[in-house]
């Protein structure tokens, strides 16, 4: 009887051991882990739907007749991915850092496939493997990309730190889905978009925001970017109803006009605005509190063109009898357009005062400059400061826009304000997709 228990027990111990023994076998299909428990952190983090993007772009495509339109279609993308096991038709997902390091992991529904992906690669460039920790990677060493992959996942990665981010991917485990991802794909601003992308970096918290989520929008001519940005605990500045504006009269490349509440802003030393703008001007020390005592909130600038003005000189002459002498001209000059108002308060006088103390703002004649700024009028009363290029004063108006223009490289960015509460920004910035796709003669080339 006794021996009998004991077998019992020796049994019902073996049968315990051996549980917990084979259990990773018994849990290894089991526990495949998904593809976003293998996502990489980064400062930057997205995905992209590219059957979706493709249908949304197909309009600005054709309607512009780009020569790599046809490689870009929903029929095409959709063969080529099936013909080298990829499954495209659930998300793309990717990474960035600050640092240009950048990464992309891609599902895969035939591995078998993907090979064949590379000996095509093979026949168009150069492409060159080795063994990383036991996983056979594929270079691009003119792009300096690399790539590998597994049963359900393509990783493709540019950067210096490939070992850490491949065995992320590679070793990850089910249900281990960073929190920063987590947290993104819980969003449902980016839920269903065509291109989302999501940030929660230390700069970003810094001045005040625990998260910015960016998607975009397209039709025929523009591309749309829409930005919303969630605060650590509340936004210290909101929107006034109308404030003093330039009235933009003109053609600029550059012009803005916001209206801001900044009593909150005034009240804490440490307020995430004055921050960000001491971060931006440590070069010049440019006044902060000084100039948040000043400010009342309204600002409107524009720069564009030119100016006719005039400009005294002194030209030395000689008179009758030979003796030199130095006589006052005028002369017209072409100054750029550029013109500048704040609304002020009773601290307006600190705050200009200190401009000229530290150089930022100096005096020539009846003009003034601040820092490398063209020749500049200035009008002052009680309620504004106001900085012109111009000989006449441009026209002032009360307004409640909230936007900017800004031109560079020739690409004509327009922002706006869309709505701001306590906690939430929401913002866009619109642009014509030809202008950016001429920046880059390799995308205007057929494939």
């Amino acid at each position: 009887m006794l021996a009998r228990k004991g077998l019992v027990i020796v049994l019902l111990i073996s049968l315990i051991a051996g549980y917990f023994y084979f259990r990773p076998y018994f849990r290894g299909q089991v526990e495949e882990p998904n593809i976003t428990d293998r996502l990489p952190p980064g400062d930057f983090i997205g995905k992209i739907l590219l059957l979706d993007l493709a249908r949304e772009t197909n309009s600005f495509l054709y309607y512009n007749k780009l020569p790599f339109r046809d490689f870009l279609t929903y029929e095409f993308l959709l063969a080529q991915g099936k013909s080298y096991g990829l499954d495209i038709q659930k998300p793309v997902y990717f990474f960035a850092n600050e640092s240009g390091e950048w990464g992309s992991v891609v599902p895969v529904k035939d591995s078998s496939k993907i090979m064949s992906g590379v000996v095509r690669l093979r026949q168009n460039m150069s492409v060159e493997d080795t063994i990383v920790g036991g996983q056979r990677v594929y270079k691009l060493p003119k792009e300096n990309i690399y790539m590998t992959y597994g049963k359900t996942w393509l990783f493709m990665y540019r950067g210096d730190q490939l070992p850490k981010r491949m065995y992320h991917v590679i070793y990850s485990k089910k249900g281990e889905i960073h929190p920063m991802w987590k947290d993104f794909l819980q969003q449902k601003l980016a839920d269903k978009q065509s291109l989302a992308f999501y940030s929660s970096s230390a700069k970003l918290k810094k001045y005040g925001v625990e998260k910015a989520i960016f998607t975009h929008r397209s039709d025929s001519i523009q591309f749309t970017v829409r930005s919303y940005f969630k605060a650590k605990g509340e936004f210290d500045f909101s929107l006034k109803e109308k404030g003093l504006a330039l009235s933009h009269e003109g053609k600029f490349d550059k012009a803005l006009t916001f209206h801001f509440n900044i009593d909150k802003i005034r009240e804490n030393p440490e307020a995430p605005l004055k921050l960000w703008l001491a971060d931006l001007s440590k070069r010049i020390s440019f006044p902060v509190t000084e100039f948040f005592n000043a400010w009342e909130g309204d600002i409107s600038f524009q720069e564009g063109g030119v100016q006719k003005i005039k400009e005294t000189y002194i030209e030395t002459e000689f008179d009758e009898e030979f003796n030199s002498v130095e006589v006052k001209k005028e002369k017209e000059v072409l100054v750029p357009g550029y013109a500048v108002i704040l609304s002020m308060n009773e601290f307006q006088k600190e705050f200009v005062t200190k401009l000229f103390a530290k150089g930022i703002m100096r005096k020539e004649g009846n003009r003034f400059h601040i820092l490398t700024s063209p020749p500049l009028k200035i009008n002052q009363n009680t309620e504004y400061l106001m900085l012109h290029s111009s000989n006449h004063a441009p026209k002032i108006l009360a307004n409640g826009e909230n936007r900017a223009y800004w031109e560079k490289d020739n690409i004509p960015y327009n922002f706006k304000v869309d709505s701001l509460n306590s906690k939430e920004l929401f913002f866009s910035v619109n642009f014509p997709g030809m202008s950016l796709l001429r920046k880059s003669r390799a995308l205007m080339n057929p494939w």
